[in-house]
């Protein structure tokens, strides 16, 4: 099969072409994402294979149904960029990687939640500068503090394993309890009370028209003061101008992203000699006590590898016409 590869870094290729050997797919990469401007370059190919930033809306999907595309083979868990309801009326099957690493991306945010708390990111600058100074660099015990986890899908039961084993008290809300969690000690708590009553909040479930902002003005405002608050599942959970709001008035404690709302237009990219014009996220790296990391949660070996197989086998099963394990539906 012929596929077109969009927004491909070095180690797309990488990991792509050394678990292809056996299948023999015809992968052409791209650099460019994949959108309306960019969907001519399908033309010739059977697949198209994209990430978390590619926008693959109606306009898209009826541009790539032109071209002969049959399948979208997603490189990621979330779908949110992919209009599905499009997908179906042009006949054309979309699959993902359910699953890579969860344990990456839950490692990640324990990261986050270390480094924020414990300043290691200001005090490696400062010892490089000679500057052994602890002013400024205190920190909490998270033993004993409360972590609400929005979510709890493979990432957040990675999650809240990792903070129990810190010694805090996991409290977590979903739609679909988590029977693993359950007998781990982890209560369900409704949304709000879980907002009320957490020092730390980290969010892992999946962005849905449901929860688009989930964390807004109103649910910042039921948030205990100097709360911390992590995201490494999508940008758009969080409504960035009223977390900034939060912060100027100490609501907000802490503030750890991955992800962002309008990174597609930053991230994966080297902007260093640019003028960000994204006045918002320029306006949150001003804060002393905001960490920001640029979609790099899932970014580990291990995760690669379960990405690229993924990918290769589901391209593999739609040519071979055999059930797609991995198939979305807009149900």
């Amino acid at each position: 099969m012929k596929v077109a590869v969009f927004n491909t870094k070095s180690y797309d290729r990488e990991y792509l072409n050394r678990y292809n050997e056996q299948t023999g797919h015809i992968l052409v990469y791209f650099e460019a994402p994949l959108n309306n401007n960019t969907v001519n370059l399908t033309q010739g190919f059977e697949g198209v294979c994209v990430f978390v930033n590619d926008i693959l809306d109606k306009k898209t999907i009826k541009g790539l149904a032109e071209n002969g595309i049959k399948i979208i083979a997603l490189r990621c868990a979330g779908f949110n960029n992919v209009d599905l309801q499009a997908a179906r009326e042009y006949n054309i099957r979309v699959v993902r990687v359910p699953a890579y690493s969860p344990q990456a991306v839950a490692e990640h945010a324990a990261a986050l939640i270390l480094t924020l708390n414990r300043k290691t990111h200001k005090a490696y600058n400062r010892v490089r500068e000679n500057n052994f100074s602890l002013e400024r660099l205190v920190g909490f015990d998270l033993y004993g503090k409360t972590v609400g986890v929005i979510g709890t899908g493979q990432i957040g039961v990675a999650f809240s394993r990792i903070m129990l084993g810190f010694g805090c008290t996991v409290i977590a809300s979903d739609l679909y309890e988590s029977a693993e969690l359950k007998q781990l000690g982890v209560a369900y708590r409704s949304f709000d009370e879980v907002l009320k009553v957490s020092d730390i909040i980290s969010l892992h479930c999946p962005l849905t028209p449901e929860t688009y902002h989930l964390l807004d003005q109103k649910a910042f405002s039921f948030m205990k003061d100097g709360v911390m608050v992590i995201n490494t599942s999508r940008g758009a959970l969080i409504n960035t101008k009223d977390a900034i709001a939060s912060l100027k008035k100490r609501k907000l404690g802490y503030l750890g992203i991955d992800v962002y709302e309008e990174e597609e237009k930053l991230f994966f990219n080297d902007l260093s000699e640019s003028i960000i014009q994204d006045d918002e996220i320029s306006r949150l790296m001003t804060f002393p006590n905001v960490l920001i990391t640029a979609h790099q949660a899932f970014f580990t070996r291990e995760a690669l590898e379960k990405i690229a197989t993924t990918t290769i086998q589901n391209l593999a099963d739609f040519e071979k016409n055999v059930p797609l394990i991995n198939e979305i539906s807009p149900k």
